[in-house]
């Protein structure tokens, strides 16, 4: 019986079509939608601003270990398997920590990874609401003084495709080549 069962399964993937996407594909939720947001520069941003481009939303903070420039670099080398393709995709990093990421300091961490990636930031509320809107983790983990504390937080990214859907959660350590395989394919429209 278990031979039958274990054979329909493997003829039942075998009729399958191969998933589209590398990343977690989202489809059909009401929620990710915009965000309201200062870059490293000073200027107000919202998801509308990079209409006709991909963008990718990583959430984190400069003082992080691993996780985030882990992540920025994966990113950086996103965007040289994209080739040419680089020029109609966004980065952007939206810290989850108001209080010590400055828009100074955004302007050196974020910028250092690749010169097209834009930092975001907010006040505490701001940094609240959207991390509400996009379902982000985040907790502040005390440290051995005020100053050195740690955050916790959600690793993954989002993919917007060019008409500003919110299409893809890439997980936390996905490579560089399958990113750039699924937004070349949302660069090309599907």
């Amino acid at each position: 019986m278990r031979i039958l069962l274990w054979c329909l399964a493997l003829l039942l993937s075998a009729c399958s079509p191969p998933a589209k996407f590398n990343a977690t594909e989202l489809r059909g939720i009401d929620w990710g939608k915009d965000f309201a947001l200062t870059d490293h520069r000073g200027k107000p941003r919202r998801l509308a601003d990079f209409q006709g481009r991909a963008v990718v939303l990583f959430f984190g903070y400069t003082q992080c270990p691993d996780v985030c420039p882990t992540t920025m670099g994966n990113m950086r080398d996103l965007m040289a398997a994209l080739g040419p393709d680089a020029e109609r995709v966004q980065v952007l990093f939206v810290t989850i920590d108001p209080e010590r990421d400055t828009a100074s300091l955004l302007a050196q961490y974020v910028p250092a990874f690749h010169p097209s990636f834009l930092g975001l930031f907010g006040d505490a509320a701001a940094t609240a609401a959207v991390a509400k809107e996009f379902r982000i983790y985040y907790h502040k983990q005390p440290g051995t003084t005020p100053s050195t504390y740690s955050m916790d937080h959600t690793a993954g990214s989002y993919v917007f495709d060019p008409r500003g859907r919110l299409r893809l959660y890439l997980r936390h350590g996905e490579t560089p080549q399958h990113m750039a395989q699924d937004l070349k394919r949302l660069l090309a429209g599907e």
